[in-house]
Formats: C-alpha cells, structure tokens, sequence
C-alpha cells in the first residue's frame, strides 16, 4: 500500500466509564500500530463531556490500561502537546469558536433549546480504507434527521466535538469499530460545513461472543482491566488483540510488535466480525511466558508475589526458583502458591497430599521408611545437583523393591508440602541439602503421625 502523503497522525479517544473494554484496546492497538508503522504521532484524547461519569478513577483506567498494554502515546494527558487541552471538558472555547462559525455559515437552528445541525440533504459518498466504497443517502430527513450538537443543558453532542478535536489536533486517519459507520456521513458533513478536510477513515469489524452475541461489560474477557489482575502477561494479549480482525497471512498465532508493524496494512483488514476466544488468549499467554526470558519474566512476576507477602534473600535466589517453575504456569496468580515453599520455614501442607502420599503404605513399605532411607542415600551425597539426587533416588528404590514414583511422590510432599509442582530433582537442588533432608525428617514424622 503506498505511503500516506502526510506526516500521520491517529488518536484514540475514550470515554472514562471506569471500564477499558477490549474492543476499545483494540481500537487504540490498531491506531498505535499504524502510527508506529508511517514514523507518525499516537494522540490519546479523553471524551469527558458526560460530567457524571467523568472521575480521576475512571480515567486513570484508561491510561493504566494502555500503559500496562505497552501503548505509549506521543500526546495526550500525562504528556502533554501542541494541540492540547487533551481533555474535552477542558476546551469549551474551542467548540464555542466552531459553534460560532457554523452559526456564520447558516448552518445550525435552535430546536426547544438545542442547537441542531442543518443537513444540506446530499448523499455522501466515503471511501474507507477498510470497507472500500460506501454510499450513504441523507435526502430523506425521515430516515436522517439533523443532528443536535449542544443540548439544551449546554452540554456538547459527541458528533461535534469529536469533528472539531480531530480538525484542531491535525488527525489523519480516523481508525474505529465498525459501529461508528453509520456515523461518518454525519461527520462528513460537518467538515465540508467548516471547510476542512476529512481525514482518511477505516472502520474494523466489531468483536463478538464466540455465539455471536455483542460482548457486554459483564462478559468473561471483555473488562482489560481483569488480564493484568489474573496474571497475563501484557504482551501475550497485546499479540492476541492483534489477531482480532487482522492476521499476518502465514497462519503465525505468536507474533512480534515489530513484525506486527512491519506486515500491519489497513486494507488488509478482515471485514468479517472478530469472535473473541479468551481461551486461545489464554493459550498465548501459555505460550509466552514458557518461551519469556527470565529476566522480563521475574519483571512481571515480582508484583503478584509482593501482593501476596512473599520475600526473597536475593534477586538471583527468587529467579533460580522462578526459571524451575516458569514452565508449570500458565497465568500468574499461580506464581505465589509454586514460590511461596522456597520462600519459608513454616511449610504448610495440603491435607489431601499428605493423606495421599504420606499416610498410606504401598508394597510393604510405609512412606516414612521410603523417606528415610532416601534421606540416608541423600546424606552420603558430596555432589548436589539434579543428576546425583535423580541416579540416587532411582538407586534407593531399586534397593527398596520400589517404583520410583513410590519415593518422588511422598518426597514432593514433605520437601513442598504439595503434591504437584516443579521436577522434584529440580526442586531439591535449588532447596539444598540441608532443607531437603530437614524437610524429609518432617514428613517422616507426619507419615507416622
């Protein structure tokens, strides 16, 4: 597709219900996106004109949900800019001036109070970058009556504001949920009214239920806000929101930003509706985090287990027990319950483990002489590593007449108080010699108990 012959500028510009739905993180991955691929400007405008729900809580929402999706936008609140204020309850003057001009141009009339559009009555002819040629008839004041653009109250309508915003902050391309269509001649009309230019206009198809329904703010999957809460990692969803309408056309689910960037083309598009699937979103972030450095990996890790109190001697200690327990987990708010057995002395042991693999006797021989005896084949051990505890274990059962799995199960339980977890040779070394064998002496007594 050729290169856009103006710098490009795109905008995302909620509104602060305290509610990030996906579709809107989508709207302002795709407009990062494609600002990023042109070397262009990402603009972030708040739309707070609806005074009830207008908070600090509900719009810090909005920009906590973007930072922690990896959007950084170039202007807007918290960064300011050339064609600020960024907040529409901030630039009433604005309107005011355009409201003015559009009176000049007998363009508007007062209906019981409201200040209404007057529609030349023309068909209005848009060529979207992703639905192609579309014509829309406004003849008919039946089907298209004039819009309102300021209330009675004095409050501003969403179709004269959003016009004026993007004519004052110089936006190119318009890139927004399919739902805004029928919207677009509207606004059509009010550029041609204040003699400015439209700017390029692509409309993405809607994300739907997988049933087909239009996701509400209720629906499992809809809120952003509840990813980072169950532990998935930004980038994986990021990955995830991408797939929503667009694909890179070689069947690729995993997929970097910069090959994102790199392939992204607006008329490349799907024009079908998307069906949200947050188990394949959950499957990517599966895949992300088994396939994750361990440096970013502690990164994002470390806040879930400072939430649950859990505290490490060291940086290198914490990421030795997270690099043997990084393939097990597919969200992170399992992450404190696998940490948390390194991380203390009071080991606290799951019930239902214990009865399992400690209390029962298998073969002849009871849990506590099983642990026993790999404690003594422990003990004479000069080397501590994986190989030596796993060629030592399998060595004291063949001695016992057992299965393996007769001594790593009571093992994994009185070493981690749990009955999964990671490879319990693994486990053993990074918990060191003398915890193991302090550990085993305690589940002997617990067998016996």
């Amino acid at each position: 597709m050729s290169q856009p012959s103006v710098p490009v500028r795109t905008r995302f510009a909620p509104s602060p219900t305290g509610l990030l739905h996906v579709g809107g993180a989508r709207t302002a991955l795709f407009n990062w996106i494609y600002a990023r691929k042109h070397a262009g400007t990402f603009v972030l405008r708040i739309e707070d004109t609806d005074h009830s729900r207008n908070t600090e809580e509900a719009k810090k929402v909005i920009t906590d949900g973007l930072h922690w999706l990896g959007l950084d936008w170039d202007e807007g609140p918290l960064k300011g800019g050339s064609y600020g204020p960024y907040y529409q309850s901030e630039r009433t003057a604005i309107y005011e001036e355009y409201l003015g001009r559009l009176e000049k141009g007998g363009h508007l009339y007062e209906d019981n109070g409201a200040i209404r559009f007057r529609s030349p009555r023309e068909k209005v002819v848009l060529q979207d970058e992703i639905c192609g040629r579309i014509e829309f008839d406004l003849t008919n004041p039946g089907t298209h009556p004039d819009i309102t653009l300021r209330r009675p109250d004095g409050s501003w309508i969403f179709h004269f504001v959003n016009v004026v915003d993007d004519i004052e902050m110089k936006i190119t391309h318009v890139i927004r949920g399919e739902d805004h269509l029928s919207n677009t001649p509207k606004h059509i009309e009010l550029y041609k009214a204040l003699g400015a230019e439209p700017p390029r206009f692509a409309h993405m198809p809607l994300i739907l239920n997988r049933d087909g329904s239009k996701m509400s703010k209720r629906d499992e999957g809809a809120a952003l806000g509840t990813y980072p809460e169950a532990g998935y990692a930004p980038e994986a969803v990021r990955n995830y929101l991408c797939l929503l309408g667009w694909s890179p056309k070689d069947n690729r689910e995993m997929i970097s930003m910069s090959d994102v960037i790199a392939l992204f083309e607006l008329n490349q598009v799907n024009r079908r509706n998307a069906a949200f699937d947050l188990a394949k979103c959950f499957w990517l972030n599966g895949q992300y985090l088994m396939q994750m450095d361990l440096a970013r990996y502690t990164e994002l890790a470390i806040p879930f287990l400072e939430k649950a109190g859990i505290t490490w001697p060291t940086y290198e200690s914490l990421e030795q027990v997270l690099a043997i327990v990084k393939p097990k987990l597919k969200l992170l708010k399992e992450l404190p319950e696998w940490v948390a057995p390194f991380f203390t002395e009071e080991l606290s042991y799951d019930e239902a483990a214990v009865a399992k693999s400690l209390k029962g006797s298998d073969q002849g021989a009871t849990a506590a002489s099983r642990l026993k005896a790999l404690s003594e084949a422990f003990k004479a051990l000069t080397t501590w590593d994986v190989a030596s505890l796993e060629a030592a274990l399998k060595e004291t059962a063949a001695k016992l007449g057992a299965k393996t799995g007769e001594l790593v199960h009571p093992a994994r339980v009185a070493s981690s108080g749990r009955s999964v977890g990671p490879g319990l040779y693994e486990m053993l070394e990074v918990l060191g010699k003398e915890r193991t064998l302090s550990r085993f002496a305690t589940g002997e007594a617990k067998a016996l108990g």
